[in-house]
């Protein structure tokens, strides 16, 4: 059980932090894009602490939600990012909208 969740915990710090990295980087489309780019970011953060702690569960889970801020941020358009393998988009949507302006 234990080498599972250290995989899954590497996993999932790794999708993260490169979703982070995309979302932090992408063309902002609102001016609350801060506040999700912030959450999601503490999120990581106290999920490095919690793994450094040998506490993997709180870990994924604060992964989990570091996540969910940035699939929020990405489906309600706070930022442009195309990438579905990272976020819950349909990169399809964007380019319509992009192709009506």
């Amino acid at each position: 059980m234990e080498e599972a969740l250290q995989a899954m915990q590497i996993r999932y710090t790794a999708l993260t932090s490169e979703a982070l990295a995309l979302a932090s980087a992408a063309p902002v489309l609102d001016a609350r894009t801060a506040i999700i780019i912030d959450m999601a970011s503490r999120y990581v953060q106290d999920a490095a602490y919690f793994n450094s702690q040998g506490d993997l569960l709180r870990s994924i889970a604060a992964l989990s939600y570091a996540h969910g801020w940035l699939d929020c941020g990405a489906r309600l358009r706070f930022f442009h990012v195309t990438d579905d393998r990272l976020f819950t988009i349909d990169p399809r949507e964007f380019k319509t909208e992009n192709s009506k302006q």
